[in-house]
């Protein structure tokens, strides 16, 4: 019985050997292998590039980050009060009417 059954897989194996790699078999064996091959190398690539979306979108909060903080330092390095005090330090006067050009 037990000879049967190595016998029964064996012709089995025998047989799918046999439509895998016969005429008809064989492209098709061959075009699901190319198929499944490129199905994981587009999964790998399109992972990669969610990789790299991520990292550009860090990126890009990082230097939104630092240019509030820029904004924000030449707020107060502009602030009227600073400058008065920078104004009083190195004996500057307040601009007459006809000093002042508006920059648009």
């Amino acid at each position: 019985m037990a000879a049967k059954k190595v016998k029964s897989s064996f012709n089995l194996r025998q047989k799918v050997t046999e439509i895998v790699f016969s005429g008809r078999g064989f492209p098709i064996f061959l075009s699901f292998a190319v198929l499944a091959v490129l199905f994981v190398l587009f999964r790998m690539k399109n992972v990669e590039i969610d990789y790299k979306i991520t990292k550009v979108n860090k990126d890009i909060e990082k230097v939104a980050l630092d240019n509030k903080e820029l904004k924000a330092k030449k707020a107060k390095m502009l602030s009227s009060e600073k400058l008065r005090k920078l104004a009083s330090i190195h004996n500057l006067d307040q601009p007459k009417q006809e000093q002042i050009i508006v920059i648009p």
